[in-house]
């Protein structure tokens, strides 16, 4: 049968449409077709064990979606509304939720607790600067820390423990940004210009970190 889907915003606006009997397999075919799907209108659409990894789904309505059981993995679903879907035992690694409404989802928090990967107490962080200098940090136990669902992790303040080349480095802040680039220097502690409690912005306000030096020297 024919279905469409449409944008959230303006109904007439079709975003995808085709021959399926479901709008998973409707979604299925959009996403294998590289529609643009930011901003979609999936209210309480049942996408239980779907696999929409790496989809763009910005922006969508999946208030009071199916999710249960679906694959999530590196999908774009920043500003999307998630407000009362199911989420059980979906796949949310590495998915971006920066901006998106999770209040009311249901079995959010297991969910969210599989993607955690930062401990309380002392932490060993690693952290690439300009040119290539790799800084082992020391996060004190009573520092703020925070990640998304990515690998990267921030932190309210650091103490520097060693610099791969030299005793100083600086952070590789955009040129463009009006944050000044921070100074990190073996021996002393840095602290954040600011410092953003929302864990599901990954490039927050903070000291950015990595927890393995494998992954700071290839970010």
């Amino acid at each position: 049968m024919k279905l469409q889907i449409t944008h959230r915003l303006d109904s007439s606006k079709v975003l995808f449409k085709g021959d399926a009997d479901s709008i998973l397999a409707l979604l299925k075919m959009a996403i294998s077709s590289g529609a643009n799907l930011s901003g979609a209108n999936l209210y309480s659409a049942d996408l239980s064990g779907a696999d929409l990894s790496r989809a763009d789904l910005s922006g969508a309505n999946l208030s009071g979606a199916n999710l249960s059981g679906a694959n999530l993995y590196s999908a774009d679903l920043s500003r999307a509304n998630l407000y009362s879907a199911d989420l059980s035992g979906a796949n949310l690694s590495r998915a971006d939720l920066s901006g998106a409404n999770l209040s009311g989802a249901l079995n959010a928090d297991l969910v969210i607790a599989r993607t955690r990967i930062l401990g309380e107490g002392d932490l060993i962080g690693w952290k690439k600067c300009q040119y290539g200098k790799i800084v082992k940090l020391l996060i004190p136990k009573d520092a703020k820390r925070s990640h998304a669902f990515g690998r990267k992790c921030r932190a309210e303040y650091a103490d520097v423990l060693e610099i791969s080349e030299g005793k100083t480095a600086k952070s590789n802040s955009d040129t463009n940004s009006s944050v000044k680039p921070l100074t990190y220097k073996a021996g002393e502690r840095v602290v954040a210009h600011e410092w953003c409690e929302d864990f599901t912005q990954e490039c927050a306000a903070g000291i950015h970190f990595y927890i393995t030096e494998i992954e700071a020297k290839n970010h």
